[in-house]
């Protein structure tokens, strides 16, 4: 895996993130760069999503794939990886936003969906250049979620989540935040719900 860096002044980094508040620097990727510019949909929610929650986040990111948007996720279980795998149906292709620096992927389990997604035309980004992920770091990396993106579709989040601080984000960079409805019964969906 061939790791390379875009910087804030280079004329491929996104226009949408580098007017956030707090644009990172330096992007390490890897992939295909021109994916950057399509039109992008950040499909996000719980880890711990039930059957429910990861068909819908695969269907909208299949269908608004199939319409060459792109879709751009965090890669971890549940709802992120039904998004990117949805995407992959399509023709938008799927950028994966880690929190931990490349090449390393995690979870270990997602290795070879990170690979489909670059073999794909897509892109795999980090702010991170070196050393072990730490847990607030995960928090950071939402704004550039959100940032790459028009909108961000929330799908089942609860009252504590990641996926609303995404949200939070989103609506501080002037984004457009979406939201699946979840049961009334469901903790996964008590943050959604109330967005």
């Amino acid at each position: 895996m061939k790791i390379q860096e875009l910087h804030i002044d280079d004329s491929e980094y996104p226009d949408d993130l580098r007017q956030i508040a707090d644009p990172p620097p330096i992007l390490y990727y890897t992939g295909d760069l021109s994916i950057l510019k399509k039109l992008k949909v950040a499909i996000v929610g719980t880890r711990m999503a039930t059957a429910y929650g990861e068909s819908q986040a695969f269907n909208f990111a299949k269908d608004l794939s199939l319409r060459d948007v792109c879709i751009v996720s965090g890669l971890a279980y549940g709802i992120d990886g039904a998004a990117h795998r949805g995407a992959l149906e399509g023709i938008g292709g799927s950028i994966a936003v880690l929190a931990q620096a490349l090449p390393s992927i995690s979870p270990a389990a997602h290795i070879k969906l990170a690979e489909k997604i670059v073999e794909c035309g897509g892109l795999l980004l980090s702010e991170k250049k070196e050393g072990p992920i730490l847990k607030y770091e995960y928090l950071m990396r939402n704004r550039i979620i959100s940032g790459l993106c028009k909108g961000v579709l929330v799908v089942e989040a609860a009252e504590r989540s990641g996926s609303l601080n995404t949200a939070k984000h989103a609506l501080e960079q002037g984004r457009n935040v979406m939201c699946i409805p979840g049961r009334i019964t469901d903790i996964q969906s008590a943050g959604s719900n109330r967005l």
